[in-house]
């Protein structure tokens, strides 16, 4: 059986995930907290992270595809997979989930996440809708 390893702090993720041609900037604060937040980019895919208390990586934005300089959420109607802004949507393709999904896996690895077996499969939503019948509950 394989030993488990220990968690990756914080600082060695940014530089693993620099190490490995992510693109890490310090995330745009909204909120006007003053958070650590760190936005890291690669395939036009982007993702928020953090120091957790416990020195570790917290992932604050889901990876998602960067649309309109904002990063899109992924949504199933079960007839096709969207990417979804506050202000646009669109249906996404193979090549957006392929990107998704790669970077995904990326940076579990560079923050020493756990991978669940179903995620590791294949890319999967951030919010599923799959009822076309209006009014039922």
């Amino acid at each position: 059986m394989a030993k488990p390893t220990p968690p990756t702090n914080f600082t060695d993720a940014l530089a693993t995930l620099a190490g490995h041609q992510f693109d890490v900037s310090a995330a745009k604060d909204g909120s006007g907290n003053g958070s650590k937040a760190f936005q890291v980019r690669k395939y036009g895919v982007a993702a928020e992270i953090a120091a957790a208390p416990d020195g570790t990586t917290l992932v604050l934005a889901r990876p998602g595809w960067l649309l309109g300089g904002q990063i899109a959420r992924l949504v199933d109607r079960g007839y096709q997979k969207f990417l979804k802004t506050p202000k646009m949507e669109i249906p996404a393709s193979a090549d957006h989930l392929r990107a998704i999904h790669e970077f995904s896996e990326e940076l579990k690895e560079a923050a020493g996440a756990t991978s669940l077996y179903n995620e590791s499969l294949g890319t999967t939503s951030d919010r599923y809708v799959y009822d076309r019948v209006k009014g039922r509950e």
